[in-house]
């Protein structure tokens, strides 16, 4: 009963129950894929955000970048990096690390048109990303400011996985060690160049490809045994 209670797709429904209608709440009507599915068959979209810093609700998105995963294949067709507009001048050191300008960022998009086609990729899926905090915050923030309502998904952090294996094998990590980069590095995954919205989210969705491969011979891999805990 509590189980029920408090499982992630009774709550998308209790949301979608007091969400105004619009695009989030078309998001939050289309039920949640079962956590006792098995990893390997989910669909999935890898997703990195690129921000003006690391606080949802002082700070702004700058970019979007993702790219579907079909159980096992990457579909590179359906990647997409949008870029958003900004009202105001992108700091100086967000800059630096992305590389995206003041006057790229004028080029970009509203927040609301990149969202309104993210959401319904995102209906029944599930969220692949590294440090995944991060980009629940501002895909929060952003449903809060255009529609009023909490965003809600089930998320893999591949970041979590990783540090989960480190910890049942009671090995010892340096926090750098969880680094996207660096994890990448450990399965022999080609080293891309960083701060790339798009490029980013391919990494998580190659990682955790990988992560998976790495446990192919349990059978079966549910997919509650990634799931990052809301």
């Amino acid at each position: 009963m509590l189980e029920r209670l408090f499982s992630l797709d009774y709550r998308r429904r209790r949301l979608a129950a007091k969400t105004a209608p619009g695009p989030l709440r078309d998001y939050l009507e289309v039920p949640f894929v079962s956590r006792q599915a098995d990893s390997r068959r989910v669909q999935c979209i890898a997703l990195d955000l690129e921000t003006t810093g690391l606080d949802p609700k002082a700070d702004a998105i700058i970019s979007f970048g993702w790219v579907a995963v079909s159980g096992s294949q990457i579909n590179l067709a359906s990647a997409q990096h949008r870029l958003v507009h900004q009202q105001q001048a992108i700091p100086e050191a967000s800059a630096v690390i992305h590389q995206i300008t003041d006057d790229a960022a004028a080029e970009g998009e509203s927040l609301a048109a990149v969202m309104a086609d993210l959401l319904p990729l995102l209906a029944g899926k599930v969220l692949i990303a590294h440090h995944a905090r991060i980009e629940l915050g501002f895909l929060n923030s952003a449903c809060e400011l255009l529609y009023g309502g909490r965003f809600l998904i089930p998320t893999i952090d591949t970041q979590r996985v990783s540090q989960q294996w480190f910890e049942r094998r009671n090995q010892v990590y340096r926090p750098g060690e969880l680094r996207l980069g660096t994890l990448r590095n450990r399965y022999n995954l080609p080293r891309y160049r960083a701060h790339d919205a798009l490029i980013d989210a391919l990494a998580a969705a190659e990682l955790f490809l990988a992560q998976l491969a790495e446990r192919d011979g349990a059978h079966p891999l549910p997919l509650r045994d990634f799931l990052l805990r809301a």
